[in-house]
């Protein structure tokens, strides 16, 4: 098959198992050997036009083919199939496999093994996945506090479930790997929170000590909407704001002067932090923010 000739039988968009392309007279073993196709898996091909070696999707669809029967795409791949990304750079698919399936290794593969029983498995957008909730309990007990914070508040962000269903469903399965860390995480999670960046953040200032504090704090002055503050302390009218790179921006620029003045102006102090702040100078941030609470303390009228 010449290197610019049409995909046969529609080949050409999403990965497809070589051996049963050769039975149905689709293609040779030798064409598959060409140019015109990319190995993805051991006997999972893809057309060269259709290979994106960083498409997440795509790479899901190879497993897919492989996996063994009552495997799932699981943790964070099955997360990203509901919309809700958080996938590093070149990350693996991450597959969950009942103690007796195999599968064979491969760098993009990251094979987890534990009891999945059928009523944790579903099929989303054509692949065999890892319920909501289940994709949702095995994430909150996995890695850091702060990364399974950050992962079980996602979810939550997008309504991928809820917190009360979670908690229920954790409390069902208390023996499980990880569940202290779990019951830990459920017990801080903010289903509000608008960022992986002020999850950890708020996070921060919670190991800090300065606690508790309220995310997503409608201001109002005067029975009039003002602005809505990523973390507050209310009663000092103090703010925590998490700035990412959007807000550097023009057009967000311009709003966020308004609304910072919009504040100063209804007697809020607000103090805005970047990812450096949180992730590389957390003892500066925390030492700041305590201070504002202590020169607001001072300054608060008594009750």
């Amino acid at each position: 098959m010449p290197a610019h000739a049409r995909a046969p039988g529609g080949l050409s968009a999403l990965p497809f198992r070589g051996s049963r392309a050769v039975s149905e007279g689709l293609l040779t073993w030798t064409m598959l050997r060409g140019p015109t196709w990319v190995r993805l898996l051991p006997d999972v091909y893809v057309h060269r036009d259709g290979h994106r070696a960083d498409d997440h999707r795509m790479w899901c669809e190879a497993v897919a083919l492989r996996l063994p029967p009552g495997a799932a795409l699981a943790g964070r791949s099955a997360a990203w199939l509901f919309r809700v990304d958080l996938l590093g750079r070149d990350a693996p698919v991450t597959v969950l496999l009942p103690r007796p399936a195999r599968l064979r290794p491969h760098p993009r593969l990251s094979v987890a093994r534990s009891p999945l029983p059928g009523g944790d498995r579903t099929r989303f957008g054509g692949l065999p996945v890892t319920t909501t909730l289940r994709t949702a309990f095995d994430l909150g007990r996995q890695g850091s506090r702060a990364d399974a914070l950050v992962a079980v508040e996602a979810l939550l962000r997008r309504r991928v479930v809820t917190l009360p269903a979670l908690r229920s469903y954790a409390a069902d399965r208390p023996g499980w790997p990880g569940a202290p860390l779990l019951r830990e995480v459920l017990a801080l999670a903010e289903p509000s929170s608008e960022s992986p960046m002020e999850t950890r953040l708020r996070l921060l200032l919670l190991d800090a000590g300065l606690g508790p504090l309220v995310a997503q704090h409608e201001v109002r002055a005067g029975g009039r909407f003002v602005a809505r503050v990523d973390l507050a302390w209310p009663a000092l009218r103090l703010a925590i704001e998490y700035d990412g790179d959007h807000h550097r921006e023009r057009a967000h620029f311009r709003r966020d002067v308004a609304r910072l003045n919009a504040l100063r102006a209804a007697g809020w102090v607000v103090l805005r932090f970047t990812a450096d702040d949180v992730l590389r100078r957390p003892d500066a941030t925390v030492a700041l923010v305590r201070q504002a609470l202590a020169e607001r303390l001072a300054t608060a009228p008594p009750h």
